[in-house]
């Protein structure tokens, strides 16, 4: 070895590991240590938390409420379901019998290809298998099932037996490296603000105050925070759930993405301007 060369990564943060730290706790005191001396990078910092928390964190704690799932009732027309797929933009679609809790499998929206050009085309015979795990599953374990078996979602039950919601293999993965953006994802630097089918409006969590204010004709404060997210957490005092509405000077906002460690996506329903109260006529 060169005495110019220096030691790479791994040697070093080997090296600094030697400590043989006891606990998690310790692990990630020695991790924060080695981030502050930059033999790791923010990113890298990020995702050894992430995948540690993984395996303390439920499905139940990052899957999509049952009331949230978009999903195909096998009994429906094929002019009703094309557009539930096209409007979603998801990949997999949950197909029930009439009730959610009744779920006969999965559809690929690649298969619906098929329904326009093969007019035999069955859409109970182009199900895939639906998964089903319990509420308490670990992120980690599922994960671990999730590459072996090569399936995407699975569908989270409750301890009656009952439908709680679904979880993807992305969901899992967000908790370990941070939002993945993908072609159905607005653009987070040009687009923050996007109105939405149902009148109101997505924005993501990172929209500065300023913005915010100037889009809505609002006039929250930016001295405390910069952005809609920071607003959202200094109201509650904690991270908001996904699908919790909070209601802040008039102005609902619903909690569309969020994980146990960030906020990243908002339906907002903006505070209306109070009607002037109406003039007195000089006259009589």
């Amino acid at each position: 070895m060169d005495s110019d060369s220096k030691p790479g990564f791994i040697e070093r943060l080997t090296s600094f590991l030697l400590r043989e730290p006891e606990d998690r706790g310790q692990l990630l005191e020695v991790l924060h240590a080695a981030y502050q001396r930059n033999l790791m990078d923010a990113d890298a910092l990020t995702i050894i938390e992430g995948a540690l928390a993984a395996s303390e964190t439920r499905v139940t704690d990052v899957m999509v409420p049952r009331a949230q799932m978009d999903v195909i009732d096998v009994h429906d027309p094929l002019d009703e379901i094309l557009p539930t797929v096209i409007d979603a933009a998801h990949s997999r679609f949950p197909v029930v019998d009439g009730d959610r809790d009744n779920v006969l499998g999965v559809l690929l929206a690649k298969d619906m290809l098929r329904m326009q050009t093969d007019t035999s085309f069955n859409l109970r015979d182009a199900l895939r298998p639906a998964v089903f795990i319990p509420e308490s599953k670990r992120l980690n374990v599922l994960l671990r099932e999730f590459r072996v078996s090569r399936n995407h979602m699975a569908i989270v039950v409750n301890e009656y037996g009952g439908v709680a919601g679904l979880v993807t293999i992305e969901d899992v993965l967000e908790q370990i490296v941070g939002d993945i953006e993908d072609e159905y994802d607005f653009d987070e630097a040009h687009d923050n603000i996007r109105l939405d089918a149902s009148g109101r409006h997505r924005v993501k969590a990172r929209t500065e105050i300023e913005d915010f204010n100037a889009a809505f004709a609002t006039h929250f404060s930016n001295e405390e925070f910069d952005t809609v997210g920071g607003l959202i957490l200094r109201h509650l005092g904690r991270m908001p759930k996904r699908n919790e509405i909070v209601e802040i000077d008039g102005s609902h906002f619903q909690v569309l993405r969020a994980d146990s460690r960030r906020l990243y996506t908002l339906l907002v329903d903006p505070a209306k301007p109070a009607a002037s109260e109406p003039k007195e006529s000089p006259l009589r």
